[in-house]
Formats: structure tokens, sequence, C-alpha cells
């Protein structure tokens, strides 16, 4: 048999573990297709990557009352924009009970279960995403959640609730009368 004749094996391909579909969390979703077990590296989040500076010329025009885009922050220096050349990755959706969890190495991003994950099963991770000083009041909103867990904050952002402004209570005569009597048993 000559060299031109000769047909190359070819490892068996593996079948595809995730598909993306319509799902009821929001927009596009990304399912399982088969069995993935806690542990396993499910995709890498792939696409342009840019500075967050290009990421916010980029967007410009965006509307700030959309929170749909495919920007993730990698670190300081790198975003990676998943709408130019991305992958299935980008239509993970959040949840607060993920069955996913984002890991970043090596300046990548890779989306790993960490449970356990049934056929048919929609992939999420937690989006976390953080909150800045100069968000809107209605910040929550613009970013409300949509996975319906059972202890859903009701917002992707992280943390749930902005820390409340504390103001220093004024010490009225009985509240003073009373830390007098405590201070003055703590003595005795």
């Amino acid at each position: 048999m000559s060299v031109a004749t000769r047909k190359t094996k070819r490892a068996p391909r593996a079948a595809p573990l995730i598909k993306v579909r319509r799902s009821t969390v929001h927009g596009q979703g990304v399912f399982a297709l088969r069995r993935i077990r806690k542990g396993t590296r499910v995709i890498e989040y792939v696409g342009d990557r840019i500075s967050h500076a290009r990421a916010n010329r980029r967007y410009d025009d965006h509307d700030e009352n959309d929170n749909h885009t495919f920007l993730f922050a990698v670190d300081r220096n790198i975003v990676i924009d998943a709408t130019i050349d991305g992958n299935d990755s980008r239509f993970i959706n959040h949840s607060c009970d993920p069955n996913c969890e984002s890991n970043i190495e090596n300046r990548r991003v890779f989306i790993d279960a960490i449970r356990s994950i049934g056929p048919g099963e929609e992939l999420t991770y937690d989006y976390q995403i953080g909150r800045e000083r100069s968000d809107p009041p209605d910040v929550d909103v613009i970013y409300a959640c949509r996975c319906g867990a059972k202890a859903c904050r009701g917002t992707m952002l992280w943390p749930a609730k902005r820390p409340a402004v504390r103001n220093k209570k004024k010490k009225t005569a009985a509240s003073k009368a009373l830390a007098r009597r405590a201070s003055v048993r703590r003595r005795t």
C-alpha cells in the first residue's frame, strides 16, 4: 500500500458537551448535552482581548440602562469582548445558585462545573459584577437577576446590596442615662 493511498486514523471526536438554545432565564443559554461531572473544565471564555479604555470607547454609545454585553474583566488591564471572535461561553447565563464558576488562570478565563450537571440542564455561573460609586440609583434594576433560585439576591451585582450609610444618632437624655447605669453596673 502506498503512502498516498494509506488512510490515516483520526482520534475519535468526543461528543459535544454543550449546546446553545433558547433559555427561560434570559435570551440564549448554554445547556448540557450529556452529564458533566463536577470539576470538569467545560469551556474557555474567549474573544477580542482589549484594554478597559478600549472597551469603554467601543461601547461608549451603549444604553446605560441595558446590561447586555459580552465583556469579561480579566484583570486591571484586560477585558475579553466575546462579541468579537467569541464562542458559546458568552451565552452562559447568571445564577445566584450556579452549577459552574469562572476561573482566571494565566489571564485566561475558564468555566468549570462546581457540581454534576445533568443532560438538558442549563449551565450558569455567578457573574458577581462589581459595584461602582458612580452607579445610578437604579443599578439593581438595570442588573436585575432572573435566575429564579430560592436564595436569589435579585441582582447580578456583588455585593448584593450597597452598604447602608449609617448616620450617628444623637444621644438622647434617656440613652445617656441607660449608658451611665450600664457603666455603673460594670464597675460594681
